[in-house]
């Protein structure tokens, strides 16, 4: 007989409190159910429940293998459930919020792509660079940039890692010369990136085994748009710290020139976030496995 079969039967009988309950439950005869009892019994060598004409009850050993039995089960239960999750499509609505100019230039193509990959998946995507509550505002997934603070019943996982680079336009190098090293940074005019009207982060440079060394530029132009820093860059107004995929494009047409080659670029992760949830939605898994596949081929 089976073994699992047997087990449920088991677990049933043990619920319900009697072989014809189960009989009837499981639309077995009640001989049948009294069968696949006894061949677990034989099979460990132990009586599970005590029988008699009037009443049934559990031994001490047949207490602690029910448990283990529905625990067993529901572990079948779930793995079946996998599996019928990885053969169905994901559908319903996706409400994502991102970062304005990493979610539009980088997310949004991915999870457009998945959308029409998938024709039952609807898509509800927000652009905001301010932090967002993942249960307060409903959404499903959450793409944030930078560090993380631990929040209690939400789940990340790293998505892509951002190389942050300086920049210039051959006009202002042209006229105010070219750094050479970090140190030449703080005689130059810098476009910086804030927010809520004050300075986000310093430009950041790894160095080995150690914390990343802190720069902060002081400078007259302080923009709370990355596509207007790398526009005013261009234009010639100074310095910029940018991520590269968002100024590759000039780079390569000669709109920009990337400063300090020799020097490693920082690395700002990009994270995907969501609720803790005992079994993740398919359509969220999917847009994240989607992002983790295809994102860092657009960082570099």
């Amino acid at each position: 007989m089976d073994r699992l079969t047997s087990m449920a039967v088991f677990v049933k009988t043990v619920d319900l409190g009697s072989f014809a309950a189960t009989a009837a439950a499981l639309d077995l005869s009640g001989p049948m159910v009294g069968k696949h009892v006894r061949f677990l019994e034989e099979r460990l060598g132990v009586r599970l429940i005590n029988r008699t004409t009037r009443r049934q009850s559990l031994t001490d050993f047949g207490r602690a293998y029910y448990e283990r039995c529905r625990m067993v089960l529901a572990e079948a239960e779930a793995a079946d459930a996998l599996a019928a999750d990885q053969l169905s499509e994901p559908r319903g609505k996706l409400r994502v919020i991102m970062p304005v100019h990493f979610g539009r230039r980088c997310v949004a193509p991915i999870l457009l792509e998945l959308a029409q990959r998938y024709p039952a998946l609807e898509l509800d995507l927000s652009f905001s660079d301010p932090i967002a509550d993942l249960a307060e505002d409903g959404c499903d997934l959450a793409i944030r940039t930078g560090n993380l603070e631990d929040r209690a019943g939400v789940m990340a996982r790293r998505v892509a890692r951002q190389r942050m680079v300086v920049c210039a336009s051959p006009s202002y190098l042209e006229m105010h010369g070219l750094p050479r090293q970090i140190g030449d940074l703080g005689s130059h005019q810098t476009i910086i990136y804030r927010r809520s009207g004050r300075v986000v982060q310093p430009w950041l440079f790894p160095r080995d085994g150690q914390r990343a060394l802190e720069v902060m530029p002081v400078s007259r132009l302080r923009l709370d748009d990355l596509a207007a820093i790398a526009d005013a860059a261009a234009a010639g107004m100074g310095l910029a710290w940018l991520p590269y995929w968002l100024v590759r494009e000039r780079i390569q047409a000669g709109a920009l020139v990337v400063l300090l080659p020799e020097q490693p670029g920082f690395l700002y992760d990009a994270y995907a976030l969501w609720l803790q949830t005992p079994q993740l939605p398919l359509k969220v898994r999917l847009a994240v496995d989607a992002l983790a596949a295809a994102l860092p081929r657009l960082m570099t």
